[in-house]
């Protein structure tokens, strides 16, 4: 009921100021239908397909004006029938997903603080991740400058846990251990982008702090290029990110580089590509970090929409080679995305007797049709399978000859409630 009476404040309070600004509401509702047997990792005769539906449903409120720009935004996240008909208390899925301010001082320089997500280029590095129900979100001040064709940010982070309750919070032994699992302590970043004839160029500086047990902070520092330009009939965009640093006390040297081109043909487009995350070598016995980490992106726009790279703790420091294939037909007044991905490890790995593995892990095709009907309702079906080498078995565990797939389908309904005029 309170929630209830302070979203009513909220549309009365929004209705007014409408007046004299731009004030949007929107919602979104997205329940996702999964069948799950071998998505991640390997699946195998003895264990059971999963089935289920998990739902996004989601209130925008925007407010903007000559000066100011705001967002907040309410999510809800659960999974059809995990919470009883009839019931008296909820479980702490209702959260605020966004909820920032941005201030504009000139047209072109602004700043932005709040809860936010923070997303750029290709997400390979830093991404919304909106593909997970929840989404990747920041509470960071950013410093915007945008003008003509070129941008910078910086952006800032300290994240603070409420272990120790007030007033002991603001000064005690170990008040500022941060013990959140997961998540950086500190960052700063800065990302530059410069559009170019027929494409862009971007580059980016990150330092993120990270809080080791015995009380100390480890640094770790992120350099990233990414870079698209058309050639003729050629379009070529590829990516650099060399990490350096330390983690839990452990030096960090790794590395991404990604090149793909894309050529548009009568039929379809065609990208080709490939991929190189670096992995750890087996027989490495140093505590160096080799094993090259895309932290805050997307990653399940990369590397196969099975999930299994960087996605959750799947792969651990093997790192991966991805040769892959995409393309897009125009199908039943929408879209067929297919792609193809020839993955091989990004390490030396060797099998129980000492012996190296072959470097083929395996084969994922991914399938989604994607169409749009009335109301901006939007409709995807997808289906994936992996076909999984015995290097991937003896990496991963599962049975390679059972049949690993993956099948969902996705209905996506985000009306405008209400915008003022």
């Amino acid at each position: 009921m309170k929630k209830f009476t302070y979203l009513t404040a909220l549309f009365l309070a929004l209705g007014y100021y409408g007046v004299r600004a731009q004030v949007t509401v929107t919602a979104e509702v997205r329940p996702r239908t999964e069948l799950r047997n071998g998505f991640k990792t390997l699946t195998d005769e003895a264990k059971d397909p999963a089935f289920f539906t998990e739902q996004r449903s989601r209130l925008y409120l925007d407010y903007a004006d000559s000066t100011i720009k705001f967002r907040v935004a309410f999510q809800d996240i659960r999974v059809w029938g995990e919470t009883s008909q009839i019931f008296k208390e909820e479980y702490g899925k209702t959260f605020i997903s966004e909820a920032w301010g941005q201030y504009y001082f000139t047209n072109a320089f602004s700043v932005k603080a709040g809860r936010q997500i923070i997303s750029y280029d290709n997400q390979r590095f830093l991404g919304g991740l909106e593909w997970a129900q929840q989404g990747r979100r920041h509470d960071a001040l950013l410093f915007l400058y945008e003008k003509g064709k070129s941008k910078l940010h910086l952006g800032f982070a300290y994240n603070q846990d409420d272990d120790v309750p007030e007033p002991g919070f603001l000064q005690a032994p170990g008040a500022g251990y941060y013990s959140v699992s997961g998540s950086y302590k500190t960052f700063q970043y800065a990302w530059f982008n410069k559009a170019i004839t027929d494409g862009s160029v971007s580059l980016l500086a990150f330092n993120a702090g990270y809080q080791n047990a015995d009380t100390t902070v480890s640094y770790k520092q992120t350099f990233g290029f990414v870079g698209s330009k058309k050639l003729g009939g050629v379009k070529l965009a590829g990516d650099f990110y060399y990490q350096t640093g330390e983690l839990n006390n452990n030096k960090v040297s790794a590395l991404l580089a990604g090149i793909n081109a894309t050529v548009e043909t009568p039929v379809t487009p065609l990208t080709l590509g490939v991929e190189y995350v670096s992995g750890k070598d087996d027989d490495d016995t140093s505590t160096d970090v080799t094993a090259f980490s895309p932290d805050f992106g997307t990653n399940h726009a990369h590397n196969g929409f099975m999930d299994y790279f960087y996605v959750g703790p799947a792969n651990g420091s093997v790192g991966v080679t991805d040769i892959y294939l995409k393309t897009s037909f125009k199908v039943a007044g929408g879209a067929l995305n297919a792609h193809v991905h020839e993955f091989l490890t990004g390490s030396t790995q060797l099998a129980e007797d000492g012996t190296e593995l072959d470097k083929a892990m395996g084969t994922e095709v991914d399938l989604v049709f994607t169409k749009k009907l009335k109301g901006g309702v939007v409709w995807n079906l997808g289906y994936s399978q992996m076909f999984a080498t015995d290097t991937m078995e003896a990496l991963r565990g599962g049975d390679k000859g059972a049949l690993q797939c993956w099948a969902w389908t996705m209905i996506t309904f985000k009306p405008t409630l209400f915008t003022s005029k």
